[in-house]
């Protein structure tokens, strides 16, 4: 069994933008793992997020399709 890691990054970083990539990952069948943000210097506000994800597959990961 092969744990298999998904990063989805945007540049649009707003509460719904998230929820929604979340919500679609997760409906596939991946497991949410957490979100990094890159900052900018001159603003509090992130400038993009990485949401990272998890998955078991019996297959190598050369095998799966997502």
């Amino acid at each position: 069994m092969a744990l298999l890691y998904k990063v989805i990054e945007t540049s649009i970083v707003t509460d719904e933008v998230l929820e929604e990539i979340i919500n679609e990952w997760v409906s596939k069948g991946w497991q949410f793992d957490g979100i990094q943000f890159a900052m900018r210097e001159a603003s509090k506000r992130p400038a993009m997020a990485f949401i990272l994800f998890t998955k078991y597959s019996p297959n190598p990961p050369e095998e799966e399709e997502t």
